[in-house]
């Protein structure tokens, strides 16, 4: 049976964990290869080994048979390997031609680079793959699946025989995942092989032929797609069983904590991204907002915790208009944000985890004292948060921000919200990116805020995860409030169809 690629005895350390202690993974021809494990168990920095980003401590890769050094990227993709990473590496005021040729700029005469003769080649690899691209895009006015297909074609451009891609559908809205999958299927058919690491065992059962499993850098087995079924993976991969659906009971709801009145809010485009909206989040309950993605969600937000400017109508918490007041004075009144983007809004990268853990309460007692801040209380509190929400970080509290797993950075910032123990709780995509046992864990600590009588308003392209936790579903489609449901009364049909802008009770 020839391999197109095997990893055997791998072995990488990095300072304070071994991330990688002798795995091995064989990858055929023409299979989709699942690679599965939780965050932070090692998947990326095996894959990062192949993709020569880092040099293993120990073991052996060969391709096609001939044993490998991969020291760099380059070597990589000589070798036809390429990787499609969790967070892209593009230039975002570059069109998509130059993305991709960026660093193998086809050279006319020696002194110019040929966009038109590479923009045609772009095309017609899109064309086969079916993956329609538009060459002359910019990157900052395509979607994040598109930017995500002109990923895939950069492998494709430089002819890469074995593409790895590294959790694909972390930030892709429903729809977008089917297509992923179709061309996934499209590649194959095409005589590539692929690397998937992932987490999500719907999508592995979709595509994937063999699966292995890896767990705290170790490796646990490799299994036969077809024949093993989820709770039997979910199990390799976390170590115990793993409740799927959410245990939560009923209970009466309290006053509203949050009333939104009549808000139009403009969106960057500068339309109104929210008309006319309202609802309110009650004590004891969690509010679902449910819609496909860049319907009216992310204003909505950011109108609330201050980052947007509203057009008109109020915002009210606790009985006291917000609606202009600053952040500081949101988090002050009993606001909490798990923000949507981690990265981005969620941390200080290149912050320690403690000093991330304090960010919005730096300057109180007993963080800080007289205007210096108290280096022991500050650790003592970001070493809670690490315990309570278990945290995998190399250095606990002193390691950087950057260098956590995403769904380690997720735990942190899930961690500190709930640690300011807010009236109002706003979770926003608060699972993604992460692997069922964290997944589980944090839908438990939010039921828990619920419970203790706290608002939560959670905010999910995951159809699952809402009609899971919600009490009641705000169904938004441009901008608009489709309607509201009971989450007891409703099926993922309903919803979906309210999504597409149906109101109940009337016929598609």
């Amino acid at each position: 049976m020839e391999f197109v690629v095997e990893m055997h005895n791998i072995r990488k350390e990095f300072p304070g964990i071994v991330a990688n202690d002798d795995i091995t993974l064989t990858l055929k021809q023409g299979e989709v290869h699942a690679l599965l494990g939780e965050n932070g168990a090692g998947k990326s920095t095996l894959m990062s080994i192949l993709f020569g980003l880092y040099q293993p401590d120990g073991g052996v890769i060969k391709v096609r048979g001939k044993e490998v050094k991969i020291g760099n990227p380059n070597v990589a993709n000589d070798l036809g390997i390429g990787m499609v990473h969790q967070h892209f590496k593009l230039v975002h005021n570059f069109t998509v031609t130059e993305n991709i040729i960026l660093g193998l700029e086809p050279k006319n005469l020696g002194m110019f680079v040929d966009i038109r003769k590479a923009a045609l080649r772009i095309k017609e690899l899109s064309q086969q793959y079916g993956l329609n691209v538009d060459p002359y895009a910019k990157i900052e006015d395509v979607s994040v699946g598109m930017q995500q297909r002109v990923e895939i074609l950069k492998m494709l451009y430089r002819n890469a025989d074995v593409l790895i891609f590294d959790e694909p559908t972390a930030v892709l809205t429903p729809q977008e995942i089917h297509d992923l999958m179709g061309i996934m299927k499209n590649l194959i058919k095409q005589g590539k092989s692929i690397i998937l690491i992932t987490h999500k065992l719907k999508e592995i059962k979709a595509v994937a032929d063999r699966c292995t499993v890896i767990r705290r850098g170790k490796y646990i087995g490799t299994v036969n797609v077809k024949e093993t079924d989820e709770a039997e993976m979910a199990r390799m991969m976390v170590g115990r069983e793993i409740s799927f659906t959410v245990d939560k009971k009923e209970q009466e709801k309290g006053e509203a904590i949050l009333s939104v009145k009549n808000l139009s809010v403009m969106s960057n485009r500068k339309v109104l991204g929210l008309k006319n909206f309202s609802i309110d989040v009650h004590r004891g309950e969690i509010l679902g907002i449910a819609g496909v993605e860049g319907n009216g969600q992310t204003e909505l937000v950011e109108a609330i915790t201050g980052l947007r400017h509203t057009e008109s109508g109020r915002i009210l918490l606790k009985g006291s208009d917000i609606t202009k007041t600053t952040i500081r004075n949101r988090i002050r009144s009993g606001l909490a944000h798990i923000p949507e983007d981690r990265q981005k809004r969620g941390l200080v990268l290149d912050y320690t985890v403690e000093d991330n853990m304090v960010l919005e309460i730096y300057d109180t007692l007993p963080y800080s004292k007289n205007g210096l801040l108290q280096r022991q209380a500050i650790r003592e509190h970001a070493e809670k948060v690490i315990q309570d929400f278990d945290v995998r970080s190399g250095q606990g509290a002193e390691a950087i921000a950057r260098s956590l797993s995403g769904g380690n950075q997720q735990k942190a910032i899930v961690g500190r919200e709930v640690e300011l123990n807010p009236d109002l709780l706003i979770a926003v995509q608060p699972t993604r990116g992460l692997d069922v046992g964290s997944i589980e864990y944090i839908h438990k600590r939010l039921v828990e805020q619920r419970d203790n009588g706290k608002a939560v308003l959670l905010v999910s392209l995951e159809l699952d995860e809402i009609l899971n936790l919600s009490d009641r579903i705000a169904v938004v489609n441009s901008g608009e409030l489709v309607g509201i449901v009971n989450a007891s009364e409703t099926n993922e049909n309903e919803i979906g169809l309210m999504m597409a802008g149906v109101r109940k009770g009337e016929k598609a």
